[in-house]
């Protein structure tokens, strides 16, 4: 893609539809399940839940629901919040033993008792659906990964099914954590992008953020990104999501004032939202098939 600089003041960005990309991808997962299915084998995906927690169940039923739209069979465990770790990681590992069984996801936060790092290590990397594992996390850094971490995966499709070209573009990364901010710039520069990486002690942070063409803003502060900070064409990807005293949903960019200079944007919530279960359900498909050999 190439940016027109001074030609025409644009009057809005295009706003790049997470849930119209999200079932596009849904619907290959769909097909390429119901091939392996006449061959077969049926993917299989197991969802642990401990605890009450609202949003984690509201998760974990959009989850259920995906995998029935394209095809995965999906193995529930809701789990008491007083379970004990040892038989939280019994369940691990009968689940890494069962051969039907082709991914595992453990929906966080786990209680305070539970040690959460603990439990995604127990995690079989083959079965690794989430990406979290240290194994593939490597594997991601060196350009190998086949599970990469959902989210980041998201973001970089909405990029591409956007028609954006990646390769040789500034691209600025908001945000350095190990679930987001870190995955997406490695998956950024395998695509040939130029990565830099803001954090809270990045000086003048608004001058790095004007030199993106491209800007991935997961930092967790409503609103962080204003118009002032960021340069006329960028292509804007906001992971954030807040919740404001009002109750409405914002994300870590402002979007009504940086709309007005970007090229595309990524609308909150409809964005890079739904993209996490759409390329969870790729993920599945992945393993299913490596477990395979297929």
């Amino acid at each position: 893609m190439k940016f027109k600089r001074g030609l025409v003041k644009r009057k809005m960005a295009k706003i790049i539809d997470g849930k119209t990309i999200s079932l596009d991808i849904k619907n290959e997962v769909k097909q390429i399940a119901e091939n392996l299915v006449e061959k077969g084998v049926k993917p299989c995906l197991a969802v642990i839940l401990v605890g009450q927690n609202p949003a984690s169940q509201v998760y974990v039923r959009n989850k259920k629901t995906a995998c029935e739209y394209c095809g995965i069979k999906s193995l529930s465990y809701e789990l008491d919040e007083s379970i004990s770790e040892k038989e939280l990681l019994d369940l691990i590992d009968k689940l890494n033993e069962n051969k039907e069984c082709n991914g595992i996801l453990v929906q966080l936060p786990l209680p305070k008792h539970i040690d959460e790092n603990k439990v995604l290590l127990r995690i079989s990397p083959e079965k690794d659906v989430d990406g979290f594992h240290p194994y593939n996390v490597g594997l991601l850094s060196i350009g190998k990964a086949e599970l990469k971490a959902c989210t980041p995966a998201g973001c970089i499709e909405l990029i591409k099914r956007s028609g954006v070209d990646i390769s040789g573009k500034n691209c600025v990364v908001v945000g350095r954590s190990n679930i987001v901010g870190k995955p997406v710039s490695m998956l950024l520069l395998a695509e040939n992008g130029t990565v830099t990486i803001c954090h809270s002690k990045t000086k003048d942070i608004k001058a790095v953020c004007k030199e993106a063409d491209i800007l991935v803003a997961a930092v967790g502060i409503p609103n962080f990104i204003k118009g002032d900070m960021v340069k006329e064409g960028v292509v804007v990807i906001d992971v954030g999501i807040n919740r404001l005293e009002n109750g409405k949903l914002c994300g870590d960019v402002d979007f009504e004032e940086v709309e007005k200079k970007a090229s595309y944007i990524t609308p909150v919530p409809g964005g890079v939202g739904p993209m996490t279960i759409a390329m969870l359900m790729k993920n599945c498909i992945v393993a299913c098939k490596n477990q395979n050999n297929i």
